[in-house]
């Protein structure tokens, strides 16, 4: 498995492939051990640089995969070894990651989605998968660190006692939930899902699998949440050009000597 890290845009990747990643969330089942596994695609980076709470998760993080061709393209511009089978999409790979769960028999939970949406996905997955130990709870609830329903969100996993916890909650929600609950948490791989129990069940229209590869599926996106992703799709690459333009002519990473980002 590679370990290669590659400075880009202020913040750090590393090259992954989708066997890495499960192997990833095997070490740290047998190790019973808490792992923070995260995505960087140019949204990401987007709020990485404009929200503190969602920086500070990411330089703490165990792992920090390339989700999207963007930012495999911007990767080689700059000069960095990364290929096509670096990218790394839980949409493309989350019936591969449920086969993985199912075969060694990981305890799933998932945490996200509207109200039965959730348990929708685990029916599906679970028909695929027939020995998938899967549960899910919604990710509509009130996310403050000292609420009743985050307590209770926080005792039901901790009762579940899963080896994987998928929180789809989107960006920045889910990662502002993980750092305030971290300590909070069992020893288990975390990894940030997105959307992606929507897309399994067709809350969200799955854009072709072709699209991927070329690193277009921003635009099918676009065209299936205009209102909702206009401004991540058209105005936020704007701010990483400049980031980019700085790194390409510098030829160093924009970080400070702590080895930390500038914000």
């Amino acid at each position: 498995m590679t370990e290669n890290r590659f400075p880009i845009l202020g913040t750090e990747v590393q090259a992954f492939c989708w066997p890495d990643i499960t192997n990833l969330i095997h070490h740290a089942v047998v190790r019973r051990e808490r792992r923070i596994i995260l995505h960087h695609n140019l949204h990401s980076l987007y709020v990485y640089h404009h929200d503190d709470k969602v920086a500070a998760l990411y330089d703490t993080a165990d792992h920090v995969y390339v989700d999207g061709m963007s930012l495999i393209f911007l990767g080689r511009c700059l000069g960095f070894p990364l290929e096509h089978r670096h990218r790394t999409t839980l949409l493309d790979s989350f019936e591969a990651l449920a086969a993985e769960a199912a075969r060694r028999n990981w305890r799933v939970l998932y945490l996200g989605s509207k109200p039965g949406v959730g348990a929708k996905g685990a029916g599906i997955l679970m028909k695929r998968f027939p020995t998938l130990t899967i549960s899910t709870l919604s990710g509509y609830f009130d996310a403050r660190a000292t609420s009743r329903e985050n307590k209770a969100i926080i005792e039901a996993i901790n009762a579940f006692q899963p080896d994987l916890l998928l929180v789809g909650m989107g960006v920045p929600r889910q990662e502002h939930w993980i750092l305030e609950n971290l300590h909070l948490l069992p020893p288990v791989a975390i990894v940030t899902a997105g959307a992606t129990m929507d897309y399994i069940t067709g809350e969200i229209s799955t854009p072709p699998s072709w699209a991927g590869p070329l690193g277009l599926y921003w635009f099918f996106r676009l065209l299936s949440e205009p209102r909702r992703l206009w401004r991540r799709y058209l105005i936020e690459p704007w701010y990483l050009l400049d980031l980019f333009l700085a790194q390409l002519s510098s030829k160093r990473p924009p970080f400070t000597p702590q080895g930390k980002p500038s914000h």
